[in-house]
């Protein structure tokens, strides 16, 4: 009979490596299915500097990579490679991941979300230096400098706001004449006296060599184009969660963020959840990982509980070799 592993978790952002770490120091011998693109959205960072611990800011890559090699150092294992599939209807519960399934007595989802991006060009190549998703985390880079949010919901004025009380000012650029924000957000927003807004208008092209330096605007109305000088351009359209695989297996709520239970759990036995993927409000590197260790710290309890005895964990190699 194949092995079963203590726990598998799925994602290797903030969330995921913490999770790993805190499994690994109770002895569970984590699994982590870290994806091919491993180490979530700081992978796209360029400086972080409101993690604690560095006061000088650090990298975000280098941040994930530390991390990683933390987990690493307590016996964590790694599998380089998507989760393709689950299977969450018995116990154990099942992971697919480069072709073969691997079996564990618990789950950790940690798969996070991704920032919906206006797939313009310029901002792929700018992302990171001056483009970015996440105003608490990007904003202080511009004080008193000038700057673009594009959206009309909540998520927009909440940047905007934010914003606004570091930067000289805040231009607002929301393709209807309406916006989709709530009342309360809208009335803050537009009474602000660092905010403006153009109307009907949508962001063509993001421009700047090295750093941006503007954006070229397009009226929906009229089809006219200008361009507009910035110092940074925050996108507030929207995150989609990485929960496709999910579907069926856990609860999801309308939008595709795992419902969560009291202690991190979801709507299957043994299949918990942390970060991101459940977390449409903060979205934080530190709330992750908070939520990561949190998450490791009710299976270590729950498996505790089971009447099963715990099997030795399979290696990577042997889940690989789909045993």
């Amino acid at each position: 009979m194949a092995a079963v592993e203590n726990v598998v978790i799925i994602g290797s952002g903030p969330a995921g490596l913490t999770a790993a770490l805190y499994a690994a120091r109770a002895g569970l011998e984590p699994l982590v299915v870290a994806g091919f693109q491993a180490g979530g959205q700081l992978m796209l960072t360029t400086e972080v500097e409101n993690f604690p611990g560095f006061p000088d800011g650090i990298m975000g890559p280098e941040l994930m990579t530390r991390m990683r090699q933390q987990a690493q150092r307590f016996g964590t294992r790694f599998i380089d490679a998507d989760a393709d599939e689950v299977d969450f209807s018995g116990h154990p519960l099942r992971v697919k991941a480069q072709g073969c399934w691997i079996d564990a007595r618990a789950v950790i989802i940690a798969t996070g979300a991704s920032a919906r991006w206006l797939g313009v060009p310029g901002e792929e190549r700018l992302r990171g230096h001056g483009v970015s998703s996440c105003a608490t985390c990007d904003g202080f880079f511009f004080r008193e400098r000038d700057v673009v949010v594009v959206g009309g919901g909540d998520s927009a004025m909440e940047e905007a706001l934010f914003l606004a009380n570091l930067c000289r000012s805040v231009t607002v650029v929301h393709r209807r004449r309406e916006l989709r924000a709530s009342r309360i957000m809208q009335e803050r927003a537009l009474n602000h006296p660092r905010i403006r807004f153009i109307w009907d208008t949508v962001v063509e092209e993001i421009l700047g060599d090295d750093r941006v330096t503007g954006v070229r605007l397009r009226n929906v109305q009229t089809g006219e184009t200008r361009d507009l000088a910035c110092d940074a351009v925050f996108v507030a359209i929207g995150h989609q969660p990485n929960t496709a695989i999910f579907r069926g297996q856990v609860e999801l709520d309308q939008d595709g963020y795992v419902r969560m239970y009291p202690g991190m759990r979801t709507s299957r036995e043994g299949v918990f959840v942390a970060g991101d993927a459940e977390d449409r409000r903060y979205r934080q590197a530190i709330t992750a990982a908070a939520a990561g260790c949190k998450a490791a710290m009710e299976v270590e309890r729950w498996l505790a509980e089971q009447p099963l005895e715990p099997t030795a964990p399979a290696d990577a190699a042997a889940a690989r070799d789909g045993r």
